[in-house]
């Protein structure tokens, strides 16, 4: 992972957008791999313009990396995430917006993934409602070099489908649930993104 500026202005923005959806894409499709913390760690939580909306959610992401060990942070993972039989908390979309895993929205999703072009890796385990899955699927449209598939339009669209409806309802599980610690810190950081995308994307309406 290159080293992480929160721009707000200019081609540095999409670049640091784009950026961000990978990174909240690589925290929670697993527990996250040493290099990837060892970055975070030495990140820096300074925004470029002072007070921006996501310095301190940032910050506190970089804190809580830096207050746990990477065993510490992989065994949250699985407590929050993993296990035999239902997660703690469930990363998916038909979860919240049906109340059932693989259910309409799901349906929905493949439809327009494959509207996009996209299809889901057979490696993965998840099915593509996973917030993680979800979060690449922003990050290509922002950052792929089709510019048929990915562009502002489509960008809009997709979030506005699939992440914004219940994106808020999994932060609030996650940041309320004992286990968390440094997973309250990423729920709190995508929570705040997710609210800047939300009124980015009404601004070009």
């Amino acid at each position: 992972m290159s080293e992480l500026h929160l721009s707000d202005e200019g081609l540095d923005e999409e670049i640091a957008r784009a950026e961000v959806y990978g990174l909240l894409a690589q925290l929670y499709q697993a527990p996250p791999a040493p290099d990837l913390l060892a970055n975070l760690r030495v990140a820096v939580t300074e925004a470029p313009t002072a007070g921006g909306f996501l310095e301190e959610p940032w910050r506190q992401v970089v804190g809580a990396a830096r207050a746990q060990t990477d065993a510490q942070i992989a065994d949250e993972y699985d407590a929050l995430f993993g296990g035999v039989g239902k997660p703690e908390v469930l990363l998916f979309g038909s979860h919240y917006l049906s109340g059932f895993l693989n259910d309409k929205p799901l349906a929905q999703l493949r439809t327009d993934l494959a509207q996009l072009g996209l299809t889901r890796d057979e490696a993965l385990a998840e099915t593509e409602d996973h917030i993680a899955y979800l979060c690449e699927v922003m990050r290509y449209l922002i950052a792929g070099d089709d510019v048929a598939v990915a562009n502002l339009t489509q960008q809009q669209r997709f979030f506005a489908t699939h992440l914004q409806p219940w994106a808020d309802r999994l932060c609030d599980d996650l940041a309320a649930h004992p286990a968390a610690r440094f997973y309250r810190a990423v729920a709190q950081f995508t929570r705040a993104f997710i609210s800047v995308e939300a009124q980015g994307f009404d601004l070009t309406a």
